[in-house]
């Protein structure tokens, strides 16, 4: 498949849509907020359920991406330890380049993306990458978040076990497991499928709004180490784990890289807000350097996704996998 031909149905869509959200962002004043609560506590779980609920991928493989995701995270987050301690960084900018590295754009950008890409069982393997950061970022991100502004903000982690998408997770695999999934057709999966499909194009349009009000200040000239871990480390991590995982699918194994492959997550730009309001010496701020690298990965990925999802489908690379 050439560049053009994966570019244009797999990418496009997703830059399309983005755009909508970003001049829609620009020409008028949206609260993102509301519109995230009912992606976040509504269309994402209906996603989740019916995504797990329907997929032919086993068990065996969703334990093994799920061990994947933590595993890349904590890789990711001691190498951007690492370099950033080389290269003389402090708080919170420290905090804010490990935050970034580790943690992917996988819910608003790679589910969508996944789909686009690798079809049903894409989209569910996503969903999954999804809900294993989740878990995640709201522990380890939250001390990282904290740590940026000088405190260590431990009451913050029982916001895990606030999410919807962990327990859709949890009854998905009990009535898998129970032989208790309604039929495909009926109405009860339909109704479910057609509210978490909804969530796809609001995801995407999230996203562009956020970029179009994100404030980017001095930070875009800071970003050069935090956009070579997230575009060019972080896939070849991905790699590296899915081969000494072997998720057994082909398919799992391509999106899986492909998810660690997306731009850095906007979430870590609501910890810090949430958390560190510090400035680094040189006066820029945890949430301003979060914004500059979001924006400059979330572009910088078109023509990087682009190349990756070509190379993902290779027969070189499927043989690695």
């Amino acid at each position: 498949m050439s560049l053009l031909s994966v570019f244009a149905t797999a990418i496009l869509p997703i830059v399309t849509i983005a755009a909508v959200g970003f001049v829609l962002g620009r020409l008028r004043d949206i609260d993102v907020e509301p519109l995230n609560t009912v992606t976040v506590y509504v269309l994402v779980p209906a996603l989740v359920f019916h995504s797990l609920t329907t997929t032919t991928v086993g068990g065996a493989t969703l334990v093994k991406v799920l061990v994947g995701v933590v595993a890349f995270i904590l890789l990711m987050a001691g190498l951007a330890e690492g370099v950033g301690r080389v290269l003389g960084e402090q708080e919170p900018i420290q905090s804010a380049l490990v935050l970034v590295s580790a943690f992917s754009n996988s819910g608003n950008y790679g589910i969508p993306l996944s789909e686009f890409a690798f079809g049903a069982t894409g989209r569910a393997t996503a969903v999954l990458y999804l809900v294993g950061q989740s878990v995640v970022i709201y522990t380890v991100g939250v001390y990282l978040a904290s740590r940026a502004g000088g405190a260590r903000g431990l009451g913050a982690l029982t916001k895990v076990f606030k999410l919807p998408l962990v327990y859709a997770v949890v009854l998905a695999l009990v009535v898998r497991a129970l032989g208790l999934v309604p039929p495909a057709d009926g109405a009860t999966m339909t109704t479910i499928q057609l509210v978490g499909d909804s969530s796809i194009p609001l995801m995407l349009i999230l996203v562009g709004v956020q970029l179009a009000n994100a404030n980017y200040g001095a930070a875009l000239s800071r970003v050069k180490s935090a956009n070579v871990l997230k575009l060019l480390v972080a896939p070849l991590v991905g790699f590296a784990i899915a081969v000494v995982l072997d998720f057994g699918n082909t398919t799992v194994a391509r999106v899986f890289i492909l998810e660690c492959a997306t731009p850095a997550a906007i979430t870590s730009l609501i910890l810090l807000i949430e958390f560190s309001g510090e400035r680094s010496p040189e006066g820029v701020s945890g949430p301003e350097y979060v914004s500059a690298v979001v924006l400059t990965t979330t572009l910088m990925s078109v023509p990087v996704l682009t190349l990756l999802i070509t190379a993902l489908r290779t027969g070189f690379v499927e043989s690695l996998l």
